[in-house]
């Protein structure tokens, strides 16, 4: 059977290239909402992470109806350490909507997401989308998007894929590039004629494939995904079943049945083949299980998503400020929040550390990982977070670590600088091409070579240049490397830092503290110029003498103190230092805090 009444699609495509505006466009004219409802821009970043930094995190689902066809609509992240979500959410649909910039053409992420999804077979529909920017290329931008598709052996029909021009953010669609549209009634036209409907046989036993995870203090664990076979009912006994491990079937009744409707969430009492549910009641639930019917328990096949390329050491803080600001401090609370976190996250590993109170946490990059961090430090959680690692793996007997494809555009005047320090850091350039006034370069360098690289980009570019990443598989280890030159100054005191020890540690490098903040032994007050370490007091005071002189009682000068976002302190901190996070402070510190132990290590390590 055929449902023509359905339509599933995602809409990918690499960051910022306008997604989650496009799907705020859909929405507003298939009239979603009510009339006089206040609705804020990107409604389907709904998540406080989301809304800050202006990125999808996690794919979300909604739906239209256009001339009585229900059109399922996913919305992806486009970072590249969020490409595990791309991927598990390609099962559900049955075509894509790929959205590349007009100015920008295709982007790494563009070709990362646009394999998976022709690998699995899906429809492809392009949209240029930003038709309406003053530097768009409407004629050059095609052109690149098929040969994108050549190189990525597409078939005969997906190179014959519709080529629409859109301005997500005014809500217009055209076939004409230099004819400008009116409304996205031809982007709705084409999903229909060109994305296939849902084919399946309704009669037969159930099958559910379990894409997403969604959680409720309420009702619990909540499984999403396609139904792709059968009907399923509220109330009904099923099994729990998975392709790619031997457990035997869980029993479980499916509680609650909900349908994807606009921005929420519709309850049924039964969907069939090609409706994508949510439903409730199976609390063992994980991604890429099938739900089946006791009838016929054969279970889908899950995609394979890619292995983490990176790894932190999690760990309980263990400073003397542990315990007094956040909720949960304890291993038993934090081992059980990260691995409840494997639960909904496909792309991330948690395994036991070497101690009973650390974790090893793997995951697609730094970012990936900082938004986990910052996720826990809002709900309470206190940790401490080693420097980041590169997974190496062992390939016919040679040691061989993970490749970033980096693609970097720039001003002319700045390419001298980013090219030398690429340079110094292993990176292989690939190709450079002039856009008007900036270059376009792309690199292959080792992934571990770019930690600490982003900021120092940003500083050579005047905070002009775009750096872009995506993982480009293993090759042999390319040696060692220096990534950072600088040293650390340390509080070798406890206490609490005063204007006076600050103005005479400034001289020695940047500092990272203030006045007034609370400091221990161990803990990192600011960087050293040099690359060594230099234990310091910052709580000295001036001690009161009976003698006045001119001069002698003005107020001394200090620097304005350099505050570290997460990501940033990630970048920075080496192989001896750790980050203390609480819900409300970052502190950088060495893991042995005792001055005379550390200094005896670092002498042991040196022999």
């Amino acid at each position: 059977m055929i449902r023509e009444d359905l339509r599933n699609v995602a809409i990918i495509a690499h960051v910022d290239h306008g997604k989650t505006t496009l799907v705020d466009q859909m929405l507003k004219q298939c009239d979603t909402y009510h009339e006089n409802q206040v609705v804020r821009d990107r409604v389907m970043d709904s998540g406080d992470l989301e809304r800050e930094r202006g990125i999808t995190i996690l794919a979300k689902n909604t739906s239209v109806v256009r001339n009585g066809i229900k059109i399922n609509i996913i919305d992806t992240p486009g970072h590249a350490d969020f490409g595990g979500e791309v991927e598990r959410i390609l099962k559900m649909v049955n075509g894509v909507i790929l959205l590349v910039d007009s100015a920008e053409g295709p982007m790494p992420q563009t070709r990362f997401v646009l394999q998976r999804a022709m690998e699995l077979g899906h429809r492809v529909i392009v949209v240029v989308n930003k038709m309406d920017r003053p530097d768009a290329r409407l004629d050059e931008v095609p052109d690149e998007v098929l040969e994108l598709l050549l190189e990525l052996d597409a078939t005969d029909e997906q190179l014959d894929s519709p080529m629409l021009f859109c301005s997500g953010r005014t809500g217009t669609a055209t076939v004409n590039p230099h004819v400008p549209g009116e409304n996205l009634d031809v982007l709705f036209d084409t999903i229909i004629d060109y994305i296939p409907a849902p084919e399946g046989e309704i009669e037969e036993p159930l099958q559910l494939l379990v894409s997403s995870i969604d959680y409720n203090d309420y009702v619990g664990r909540i499984g999403i995904g396609r139904i792709e076979r059968g009907t399923i009912h509220q109330g009904e006994e099923v099994l729990i079943v998975n392709y790619h491990n031997n457990t035997a079937p869980k029993k479980t009744k499916i509680v609650s049945l909900y349908t994807i409707d606009g921005l929420g969430r519709k309850q049924v009492e039964s969907a069939s083949m090609g409706d994508i549910v949510c439903f409730s009641g199976a609390e063992d639930l994980t991604i890429g299980d099938t739900i089946v019917s006791p009838l016929d328990p054969t279970p889908l096949e899950f995609v394979k998503v890619s292995e983490p390329t990176m790894e932190m050491t999690f760990q309980v803080n263990d400073s003397p400020f542990a315990g007094r600001e956040g909720k949960f401090v304890t291993s038993r609370q934090i081992r059980e929040r990260l691995y409840k976190e494997t639960l909904k996250d496909v792309s991330l590993r948690v395994t036991d550390g070497d101690t009973t109170d650390s974790f090893k946490v793997a995951g697609r990059g730094e970012m990936h990982l900082s938004i986990l961090i910052e996720t826990m430090r809002r709900e309470g959680y206190e940790i401490c977070c080693s420097n980041p690692k590169v997974l190496y793996k062992e390939i016919d007997g040679v040691t061989c670590e993970p490749m970033e494809h980096v693609t970097i555009d720039v001003p002319d005047e700045y390419v001298g600088a980013v090219v030398e320090k690429l340079g110094q850091r292993k990176g292989e350039l690939l190709e450079m091409n002039k856009h008007g006034d900036r270059m376009k370069i792309e690199y292959s360098i080792p992934s571990r070579c770019l930690f600490g690289y982003r900021s120092e980009f940003l500083t050579d570019t005047r905070g002009e240049g775009i750096l872009n990443t995506l993982f480009d598989g293993y090759q042999p280890h390319k040696g060692e490397i220096v990534t950072r030159f600088t040293g650390s100054l340390v509080a070798s005191e406890d206490g609490e830092s005063t204007s006076y020890g600050l103005f005479n540690a400034q001289d020695r490098g940047v500092m990272f503290i203030g006045v007034q903040t609370p400091v221990y032994e161990g803990m990192l007050v600011g960087e050293c110029p040099k690359n060594i370490d230099i234990a310091l007091n910052v709580c000295k005071k001036k001690h009161l003498t009976s003698i006045r002189s001119a001069g002698a009682d003005e107020a001394l000068r200090l620097v304005p103190p350099k505050v570290f976002s997460l990501e940033q302190a990630i970048e920075f901190i080496g192989e001896d230092e750790l980050i203390e996070v609480t819900p409300k402070s970052l502190r950088l510190r060495k893991k042995i805090l005792n001055t005379e132990l550390r200094l005896k290590a670092e002498a042991k390590l040196k022999k």
